[in-house]
């Protein structure tokens, strides 16, 4: 460390003041906090701008050569979901082309699929799919077995038909009890409306750390800091950083889920509470890590891997009950954690205060020991320096 002065000590008003000239001052810092989440908000959600994955390529491998079978082709055809590459007899030329990603799914019918269908006896049909692509396999082995779910329906209600006065009752005698499903909240069932909101989280958390431990490495090779050390000053420069973080979840959150069109249920005033703490937690943990870094690009280097393994411990991509229960306890650690379910809560289901009030104590708990933590290494190397000159 440098023996160079350090600036005049510094109220909580110029400290704040002096921090934000520094951010600005520094182009690295802009393109991570300003530049980079604009960024990000338009081109992370246009992968999933169709919202649900249609016409799938699958292929129909139809052993029968039956009326029933050709009914559930026509079927299968006529499902947006899927769309047929492929009609033929021959299994492994189905598998072939499922081998070579030309198509997600494979329906097989069997022959004899007709004769125990009159008969009246069970009669089974095939579905298979490519595990690798999660969302094009779910996509095609449900809109298989929807089509022939279809098909078998309509022979259940002739056969009940049959035997009852009306079509009515036949009706009733299949399903009793009617089910409605209605989607609350993701309405279209979207992946985008799904991922993105909990994304953004990530976003503004990632951006934030990794520009205030830029910061703290460039002020420590250049020997100095914008301001003196103390405690006023160490306040300073956390509401300084909070800022940015609270800006960025309005823009997120007021703006870009907006534009995008993703579903909002607007609980604002919840919003902005949570969205101030967790600004000052994302802050406090940043100038906590920041004391630790001696150099600019470290912190880069260390703090890019971390991205994936924060998202999984959200439990926004994998459920929190899988996860080892030492994690499920250290999870809560990262602030991303209650915040992308704190968020998601009030901005799109509606959810009161209380109702996220384990997340907001989490967050509360790691601002409070982060800014204990960083105001003491802040005071202590001061003392440190002081010593020195």
């Amino acid at each position: 460390m440098s023996g160079r002065p350090s600036p005049a000590p510094a109220s909580l008003i110029g400290s704040f003041v002096a921090t934000w000239r520094a951010m600005l001052g520094d182009v690295g810092a802009i393109m991570l906090l300003f530049v980079g989440g604009i960024v990000y908000s338009f081109f992370y959600p246009l992968p999933y701008s169709r919202e649900s994955v249609q016409q799938v390529p699958v292929a129909v491998v139809d052993q029968d050569l039956s009326a029933i079978s050709r009914q559930i082709t026509r079927y299968v055809a006529a499902h947006p979901a899927v769309d047929i590459r492929r009609v033929t007899p021959d299994l492994r030329e189905a598998q072939d082309l499922l081998w070579k990603n030309e198509i997600a799914g494979v329906l097989m019918i069997p022959p004899g699929l007709e004769s125990k269908v009159l008969s009246g006896r069970r009669a089974e049909v095939d579905i298979s799919g490519n595990g690798v692509y999660m969302m094009m396999n779910k996509v095609a082995l449900n809109g298989l077995a929807e089509a022939v779910g279809t098909v078998s329906a309509g022979i259940e209600l002739k056969r009940l038909a049959a035997s009852t006065p009306s079509a009515a009752q036949a009706m009733a005698q299949r399903q009793p009890v009617n089910v409605n499903a209605v989607a609350l909240f993701n309405v279209r069932e979207g992946y985008g409306a799904y991922i993105v909101p909990g994304v953004a989280v990530l976003i503004i958390q990632q951006t934030l750390l990794l520009a205030i431990t830029l910061l703290f490495g460039t002020w420590r090779e250049r020997g100095a800091f914008p301001v003196r050390r103390s405690s006023a000053a160490y306040f300073g420069m956390l509401l300084a950083f909070a800022t940015v973080a609270f800006a960025n979840s309005l823009y997120f959150f007021g703006f870009v889920l907006w534009w995008q069109d993703y579903p909002r249920a607007g609980n604002f005033g919840g919003l902005l509470l949570f969205a101030a703490l967790f600004a000052l937690c994302v802050a406090a943990l940043g100038m906590l890590l920041g004391s630790l870094f001696r150099t600019r690009e470290r912190s880069v280097q260390l703090l890019l891997c971390t991205a994936l393994p924060f998202m999984f411990l959200t439990g926004l991509s994998w459920p929190v009950e899988a996860l080892p229960p030492a994690l499920q306890a250290l999870r809560w650690l990262v602030p991303s954690t209650a915040g992308v379910q704190g968020f998601i809560a009030l901005n799109q289901l509606g959810a009161g205060l209380a109702q996220v009030a384990t997340e907001a104590a989490a967050l509360a708990a790691v601002c409070l020991v982060s800014t204990a933590a960083g105001l003491w290494r802040w005071r202590a190397e001061d003392r440190l320096v002081s010593s020195k000159v």
